[in-house]
């Protein structure tokens, strides 16, 4: 990932120097500006990631920077720099859009984690906006891919209950896209424009997670020298993500609880409540029921997150998407690593179908990854997959299933159907794949009623 990039304004050299010589050792890049004049200048380039500036400065407004900022590049997070005594014009700022403020003089322990948690939220602001492109651009499917009757039903689901702010619990093994299919639900609502926030329950020191979802005010405890929003305040009428929700301790799941009953939140610290407003998405791999049995999780929260429940199988129960998938994943890595990569070979596709995918999705899409990074051919071949595949495959033959009391004639049609299904109508890939001389593939087709693509089909 590249450096993030960093513009510090201000007049006094001491700033300047101070800031880079703290933000520079993190692996960012940092750039000064002495005025408004350099600044705008500046900023006619690549956009910046984050942006520090004086609200006092000898040619411009810190305030007048601030709007021109968020005008033109939206996703840059701004920090304002204030002098003691400047209350009202810093609040003025937080209002058009400064991530906060820093009150001089500052230490370089309290730029450290101002500069992580602007650069944290300016990235998810960047990935929420090309997962809305992505979901938005997939029409029924909401990129969420699958044929299978499980994944249609989600399908289903989605586009119901999507637009109501009904919260939403997603059960599924690790890999399965329980995210994408969490961001599904708020990309297809209302909130849409608005934040789409997460945390995972399971990744954060328990003693942390009560500071990071409520928020504290200064002086609450050792090291608390600001006052800090927590995520549910700052997803601001979005939609917040707690992926692994079962990880949360007890004592936070009853404070979780009243919040969701009375959308109030009191920070840590504080005594004055704040109201809130957010569309609560949770997900866990863990068994609820068996949770619940073990005290472990609160059954009144879990039905208070559950009004809409989702399960997305797990990639070994819906093998006739892996071709789907495979081919969606050698597309986008293709194109990544500037590939001529065509398709996936029969024994590689052969060694995809026997595999059981323990790591769902994800696993499957590392797979491909690694596949067109060390394809030399135009075709992805067996060699070409990783050794995980090769081993398990004799282990594990895959058969297919049979519905009973169909004839080797419903058999057959089946076989040719769900083949041009998987390959775009593409009669010669089909042929290749069945092993048909493609002039009796035709015969079949014509006596079953089949037909390819018009640009492979042609009269035999």
């Amino acid at each position: 990932m590249p450096p993030s990039r960093i513009l510090v304004i201000d007049d006094e050299p001491s700033i300047t120097d101070a800031l880079q010589l703290v933000i520079t050792p993190l692996g960012h890049h940092v750039d000064a500006a002495k005025n408004g004049a350099e600044a705008k200048e500046l900023l006619k380039g690549p956009p910046y990631d984050l942006v520090f500036t004086d609200l006092r400065l000898p040619d411009a407004s810190g305030i007048a920077l601030l709007t021109l900022i968020k005008h033109d590049t939206p996703d840059t997070e701004v920090i304002v720099m204030t002098a003691h005594g400047s209350l009202d014009i810093t609040i003025d700022a937080i209002k058009r859009g400064a991530f906060y403020y820093l009150e001089k003089p500052f230490t370089p322990d309290q730029v450290t984690p101002l500069v992580e948690r602007a650069l944290q939220f300016e990235a998810i602001k960047r990935e929420n906006r090309s997962l809305k492109n992505a979901l938005m651009g997939d029409g029924d499917d909401f990129g969420i891919i699958g044929r299978d009757p499980k994944m249609r039903q989600i399908h289903a689901i989605i586009r119901t209950a999507a637009p109501s702010d009904a919260s939403v619990l997603i059960e599924g093994e690790s890999g399965t896209g329980k995210e994408l299919i969490a961001a599904a639900f708020h990309f297809q609502s209302p909130r849409r424009e608005l934040s789409f926030m997460r945390i995972n329950c399971a990744a954060i020191p328990q003693e942390l997670i009560e500071s990071e979802l409520f928020g504290y005010r200064k002086g609450a405890f050792t090291g608390a020298d600001r006052d800090k929003r927590g995520l549910i305040e700052a997803t601001a009428g979005g939609t917040l993500l707690l992926d692994e929700i079962a990880e949360m301790p007890m004592h936070l799941q009853t404070k979780l609880l009243r919040v969701l009953q009375e959308r109030k939140l009191r920070r840590l610290g504080d005594e004055q409540e704040i109201d809130v407003d957010f569309r609560l998405v949770s997900s866990t791999n863990r068994d609820t029921a068996q949770m619940i049995r073990e005290g472990a999780l609160r059954k009144d929260l879990y039905f208070r997150i559950s009004t809409i429940k989702v399960k997305p199988p797990p990639l070994r129960e819906r093998h006739d998407d892996i071709p789907l998938l495979a081919n969606r994943f050698l597309e986008q890595y293709a194109e990544k690593y500037k590939k001529r990569i065509r398709e996936i070979s029969t024994p590689a596709f052969a060694l995809l179908m026997r595999y059981e995918w323990p790591g769902n999705v994800r696993e499957l899409e590392s797979v491909i990854e690694h596949a067109v990074l060390f394809a030399t051919e135009d075709k992805l071949a067996p060699d070409d997959l990783p050794e995980q595949l090769h081993t398990a495959g004799h282990a594990n033959d895959f058969r297919c299933v049979i519905p009973p009391y169909f004839t080797m004639e419903e058999i057959e049609r089946e076989a040719i159907a769900q083949t041009l299904e998987r390959t775009g109508g593409n009669v010669k890939r089909t042929a290749e794949i069945l092993n048909y001389h493609r002039p009796r593939l035709y015969r079949k087709m014509k006596s079953f009623g089949l037909r390819g693509t018009a640009e492979t089909e042609r009269v035999p």
